[in-house]
This record gives structure tokens, C-alpha cells and sequence, in this order.
């Protein structure tokens, strides 16, 4: 069973030291990877600019070689040189995975592309890219199967999912999704995330007295899982170093 953390690589902003805030995430990431299996980097979340994940995943294999790193990769705004690119560099850099997604829109008001994630993934497959490196697309939390014929005609390796607060949405998704990897994404639910889980519309007191109970079930019927912390790192490490012993 595997247990990945989601890290948003650092805003680019006009009076922050880039180079400064790529080091201190990349400390962190230092101090969870011994906590956890695979890291999954994210691309301009809420459609903030941000340093590329393929950056900063390159140092990160620079620095633990041994670490899965898996990435996101919006299309809604690049082109398909952009996005050819993106996928080459990160075979390149040894990422294992690619989550391909629309990405929210713009804080920059960049032209949109008009791509869609399971055009792209199918487009991929027929380049043989596949073969290098895994696909994978995103997938709702509660999804009515039979509306998501596009997303099984582009056959990706696996789906990752909305943040999910049931086992029940978890075994859902496992029953009606058979031969497919799911990873369901679940919110660390400590009082600095309770913003993040009101903008996603989450009851977190559905799991948050027996977190550790619904982490193992979830990654029991799965068999992965990933955990996000937007605004609590400190919280998420110190559960996972406990979690271990």
C-alpha cells in the first residue's frame, strides 16, 4: 500500500526570493519523504503561478533519488508543443506518473486552449508515451458512471480522485472501476485545513476524531492514497511520524 503527499510547489511572487522559497519546500520535502512512500507535485493550484513542478521535482531526484514523484500537468492553457514538452521532460527527469487535468482558470487571464484531459491522454497513449510513463486522470468523488465515457476511452493508468471524506465514495469507485489504479485524495482534517474543506464543500468531522482509522481503510481498499495539506504541513508530518510508530 502506498501513501503519497500532495505538495504545491511556492507561489511566484513579485517581493518573495524564488530561489529562497524552492529551497525551503524543498526541505520539507526532505522531511516528509521519510514518512511517507511517493510525493505528487501540483501545477499553479487555483491558477496561481507557480514554479514548475518539473523544477522542482528535478532536484528533488536530484536529492533522493529513490523518491516516486508523480506531477500534474493543467492543458487548459498551454499549447501542444507546451504540453509535449512538459510530458518529455518529465520521462526525462524520471517522474513515474502524470496527472492530467484542466487546471482552474487563470489568475493572469492567460488564453485558454480548449484541450481536454482525456484527448490529451489518448493522444498520448498513441504516441506510445504510456510506455514511459504513467497516465493518469482526475475523477469525481461521487461520479455517475455512465457520463464518463471519455475518460474510459482514453484508458489512463489509473484515476485520481476529488477529495473523497467516505470509504463508501473510496469503494465505489473501486467496484465501478475495475482493471483501473484509484487514488483517492483525502484532506488532513485539522483545524488549519478548515478553510481549504469549507471551499471544497467537506465535512471533516465525518473522519477527523478516527483519522488514522479512515487513512488505513481507505488505503485498504485502494490500495494508495493521497494526502493533502494545503495549510498545515507541520500538522500533517507530526501525524505521520506517529502514525509510523
Amino acid at each position: 500500500m502506498t501513501i503519497r503527499y500532495e505538495a504545491n510547489p511556492p507561489k511566484i511572487l513579485p517581493d518573495v526570493d524564488e530561489e529562497e522559497s524552492i529551497s525551503k519546500f524543498i526541505n520539507k520535502i526532505k522531511l516528509i519523504s521519510t514518512k511517507c512512500d511517493a510525493i505528487h507535485l501540483t501545477e499553479n493550484v487555483l491558477g496561481f503561478t507557480r514554479v514548475s513542478p518539473i523544477k522542482v521535482g528535478k532536484i528533488i531526484r536530484k536529492e533522493i533519488p529513490t523518491l516516486p514523484i508523480t506531477v500534474s500537468l493543467r492543458v487548459r492553457d498551454k499549447s501542444k508543443k507546451e504540453i509535449e514538452n512538459f510530458v518529455q521532460e518529465s520521462i526525462s527527469a524520471g517522474f513515474c506518473g502524470i496527472l492530467v487535468l484542466m487546471g482552474d482558470p487563470s489568475q493572469t487571464g492567460q488564453k485558454e486552449s480548449g484541450f481536454v484531459p482525456s484527448k490529451i491522454v489518448k493522444m498520448l497513449k498513441e504516441k506510445g508515451i504510456d510506455s514511459k510513463i504513467d497516465l493518469y486522470l482526475s475523477i469525481s468523488n461521487k461520479p455517475n458512471f455512465e457520463k464518463i465515457g471519455k475518460k474510459l476511452e482514453a484508458n489512463p493508468k489509473g484515476f485520481m480522485t476529488q477529495v473523497i471524506q467516505s470509504t463508501d465514495q473510496v469503494q465505489n469507485l473501486v467496484d465501478n472501476l475495475k482493471g483501473y489504479n484509484i487514488i483517492p485524495i483525502v484532506l488532513y482534517p485539522s483545524k488549519k485545513n478548515e478553510g481549504s474543506a469549507e471551499f471544497l464543500n467537506l465535512d471533516l468531522e465525518k473522519y477527523r476524531e478516527k483519522f488514522k482509522e479512515f487513512l488505513n481503510q481507505v488505503q485498504q481498499i485502494a490500495g494508495d492514497v493521497l494526502i493533502t495539506s494545503p495549510r498545515d504541513f507541520t500538522g500533517l508530518n507530526q501525524f505521520l511520524e506517529n502514525k509510523s510508530d
